[in-house]
């Protein structure tokens, strides 16, 4: 026997919960959500911006990376380093495209989530119209015919395929995990929820962005793209209920490091009752630990800040200054000399001269090992005149 799904109960969308049973991680959460923001206060502009620009990088990396599409990291901070005004994305080519704030060498759909993810942060005040959405759509699939399966971008689903489904297994051996709503509900079911999701009440806007998430993931307007969005919806609200643009939490890192249950639960809650305790419970948690990580990122951007305090009375040229920020931003794989010289566009002997300089001032050191493939790192150092270590 064929399970109901929500948007099938008679009482569909009345959503409810035990509010009884969510308070105290609520009121946790919400404690949490202050003591962020005042350590973020705290801080200097550049800082805040720096911390801002890590934040949305890994939103935009994670939720494109949920979906299954992998993005270029370095696309992905230029591209919201352009939009946020931060010198380090670089002016944009004077043979750009119309928009200044698009790079012609940036992969469209990057440009895309990035302006959707700013959109729903930076102007959560506005109201979230079916336009809006549609708009958000078309900007994360501007090159349709790359995808295998057709998609209309900036418009609702027509269902000429047949209906919308989320499936996996083999052809033939399918197992149907979710069917969304009918495309001729969609119109309706969207004017719906976008009454609610703009209208003032006294919901607490955490609970809201929980239930905003659950709710417009169930309709599935779009051919593609529903969770992103989604996604998107739910940092929106989240901005509203803390009043600012400035996203130092990533619910979207936090879903992709937990995606099986991301997925487990969104199933049960989908083929379950009206009663969607258990999945606000789950979201509310999953936004604890994504301010678990946000606190790492703060940590992080304070020492990076740090670093350049202890080193800023060295004669670094360019090249040591550019391959010092990679490896402050999470460097991937194993910094040698051939790398070096490839990154900066040197000779090897160049490449060399400027790692024996670092390691001469203990800001590198070498690698244990190696042989022929020597690697460095960056070591613990005594600023010039004293200071501590840059850990």
């Amino acid at each position: 026997m064929r399970r109901i799904y929500l948007h099938e109960h008679p009482d569909w969308p009345l959503f409810h919960w035990n509010q009884e049973a969510l308070t105290n991680l609520l009121a946790t959460v919400r404690y949490r959500q202050g003591r962020l923001f005042g350590r973020m206060a705290a801080l200097g502009f550049d800082l805040r911006q720096e911390a801002t620009l890590r934040t949305l990088t890994e939103d935009v990396l994670k939720t494109s990376d949920i979906a299954g599409e992998t993005l270029d990291i370095e696309q992905v901070r230029s591209a919201l380093a352009r939009r946020l005004g931060i010198d380090s994305a670089g002016p944009c080519a004077a043979d750009g495209p119309a928009d200044p704030h698009m790079d012609p060498h940036t992969d469209r759909a990057v440009e895309g989530i990035v302006r959707m993810t700013l959109d729903a942060a930076s102007d959560y005040a506005s109201p979230l119209t079916a336009e809006r959405l549609r708009a958000w759509h078309a900007w994360l699939f501007p090159d349709i015919d790359r995808y295998s399966t057709p998609i209309t971008a900036g418009a609702w689903r027509d269902d000429h395929t047949g209906p919308m489904q989320v499936v996996s297994g083999p052809i033939g051996r399918e197992r149907v995990h979710f069917e969304a709503p009918p495309a001729e509900r969609i119109d309706q079911e969207m004017a719906r929820f976008l009454e609610w999701f703009n209208e003032p009440d006294e919901m607490d806007g955490v609970i809201k962005a929980g239930q905003a998430h659950l709710w417009f993931v169930t309709i599935h307007p779009f051919d593609d793209g529903n969770g992103r969005i989604a996604r998107a919806i739910a940092d929106m609200a989240l901005a509203r209920s803390e009043q600012s643009p400035q996203r130092f939490c990533s619910m979207s890192s936090q879903i992709r490091a937990e995606r099986a249950g991301y997925y487990k639960i969104l199933e049960a809650t989908q083929q379950g009752s009206m009663d969607v305790s258990v999945w606000m419970y789950w979201f509310l948690d999953c936004l604890q630990r994504a301010i678990d990580r946000a606190e790492t990122t703060l940590d992080a951007v304070l020492d990076k800040a740090r670093f350049w305090e202890r080193v800023a009375g060295l004669p670094l040229n360019e090249r040591q200054r550019d391959a010092l920020a990679r490896l402050l931003d999470d460097f991937k794989g194993k910094l040698t000399s051939s790398k070096w010289a490839q990154l900066a566009k040197c000779s090897q002997d160049t490449a060399l001269r400027d790692i024996k300089e670092l390691i001469g001032w203990g800001i590198l050191a070498r690698n244990p090992g190696g042989g022929r493939s020597v690697s460095y790192k960056l070591a613990d150092f005594e600023a010039p005149g004293g200071g501590q270590s840059a850990g």
